[in-house]
């Protein structure tokens, strides 16, 4: 009998001992809507689904902690959503850019076109638009020559972006990644120099 495979991904849930700014930056980076919330738990949506993000609050669940920024190099690195469109992608970066939030890295991984953000317990999140046409031609060119010189990407600069896609420059212009090189460092939260 073959692998029976869940169907879809459906949600994250964080422990936070930063319960209130948390939801807050799920709802303008989401533009989620509160399910439930109360002094312990909040459950947020940004579609049909019931939740896609909850919140513990530790401070509650767990009182005398107070360790708000110790994270560990095990555990899970980023989870990852995909947009429709490149001018979808783009457009949501000037909206979080006016509300205060800003990339801490955008990287064109040759199968995708990404920007990297972190909410305000450093959990990391991709925004991505896939670059290639199908599933086959991302898997292609990830056993490819290219991907072996760089499998990390080029850094590009999302305002110039943005100001090539509001000039009229076609989707196709952003999606093949033009150079191998310069490999870009991995960069994570606590590299950034903006959030």
């Amino acid at each position: 009998m073959p692998r029976i495979r869940p169907r879809k991904f459906v949600h994250v849930v964080y422990r936070t001992r930063r319960f209130d700014a948390m939801v807050r930056w799920y709802e303008t980076v989401f533009d989620a809507k509160v399910q439930h919330s109360d002094p312990v738990l909040a459950f947020l949506t940004y579609d049909d689904e019931h939740h896609r993000f909850a919140f513990a609050n530790l401070d509650v669940l767990m009182p005398g902690g107070g360790e708000h920024d110790h994270r560990g190099a095990v555990g899970v690195d980023h989870v990852a959503y995909t947009y429709g469109s490149i001018g979808e992608l783009f457009e949501n970066y000037a909206q979080l850019k006016d509300a205060g939030i800003r990339p801490y890295w955008c990287v064109h991984h040759g199968i995708t076109v990404s920007m990297y953000y972190a909410d305000p317990d450093g959990n990391q999140m991709e925004f991505q638009v896939d670059a290639m046409p199908s599933n086959e031609a991302a898997n292609a060119f990830m056993q490819g020559p290219r991907f072996a010189v760089n499998p990390i990407g080029v850094e590009y600069d999302p305002d110039a972006w943005l100001a090539r896609w509001r000039a009229g420059e076609p989707e196709a212009a952003f999606l093949e990644r033009e150079t191998d090189l310069p490999v870009s460092p991995v960069r994570g939260p606590a590299t950034a120099t903006a959030q």
